[in-house]
């Protein structure tokens, strides 16, 4: 455990080093709900959203953001490079297991994610008045399952893409339709129904209506639940069973 705390920390001192990966991560997710907090029609009650703000949604919506960042960009085109430039490699000549160093890099991906979701709840409660979750038990584990969904997904492009760049282009073609059917662009409910019943079964999608579902009191849903801990078993299964160390 001491080596893991260590390793964890390095990872998390390496991350901060990097200006673009902490503006993206850290910050934009707030920035983007303070732009958005800022137009005067998000801060009305929408009768689309059922009487909801579109700016309560928006804060929802930036936490599946922060998630979809950090696991299909970042943490994937990390470890990556690392298999590229040999680090895991000699990892596996030391005492310390390499699959130490992938629960490190894991736990500090998670702990990035708790930081700037931490920070888009505060901006949004104290800035803009958006209420907490009514429910905080269901809207932790719905964030522990969104997370753990999209990290799966993560790992198998860390196990297949060869070098950091090919890592990061690959967590990028994901990202983009990944964060459609969240609602980044408009919110879920503003879409058709057949594009949301689409995003249930995407992990960002369910994970967006399963953290909706917290916030306004309820247990994530039996649906997105499913789909979460689905795509956690079987593509952690495959990204365990295809990861390489070198």
């Amino acid at each position: 455990m001491n080596v893991f705390a260590k390793l964890t920390v390095t990872e998390l001192k390496l991350l901060v080093r990097e200006p673009v990966p902490v503006f993206f991560t850290i910050f934009f997710p707030t920035i983007l709900v303070l732009i958005l907090g800022c137009i005067p029609a998000f801060r009305e009650p929408s009768p689309e959203l059922n009487g909801v703000r579109t700016i309560d949604v928006y804060v929802g919506i930036s936490m599946a953001l922060v998630l979809a960042m950090v696991g299909l960009q970042v943490m994937p085109a990390v470890l990556a490079a690392y298999r590229e430039k040999g680090v895991l490699r000699r990892f596996a000549t030391t005492p310390v297991r390499p699959i130490t160093l992938l629960g490190a890099q894991l736990m500090s991906s998670i702990l990035i994610a708790v930081v700037s979701s931490a920070i888009c709840i505060a901006v949004g409660f104290f800035v803009f008045d958006v209420p907490l979750a009514a429910n905080v038990a269901g809207f932790v584990l719905a964030f522990l399952l969104c997370a753990a969904g999209v990290f799966a997904i993560g790992l198998l492009v860390a196990a297949l893409a060869p070098t950091g760049k090919a890592g990061n282009a690959a967590g990028t073609l994901l990202f983009f339709p990944s964060m459609f059917f969240a609602g980044l662009w408009t919110p879920r409910e503003f879409m058709p129904d057949v594009v949301q019943r689409i995003g249930d079964l995407t992990p960002l999608g369910a994970g967006e209506r399963a953290l909706h579902d917290a916030m306004t009191g309820s247990w994530p849903n039996a649906l997105s639940s499913v789909v979460l801990v689905g795509y956690l078993v079987v593509f952690g299964l495959v990204a365990a069973r295809l990861f390489r160390w070198n």
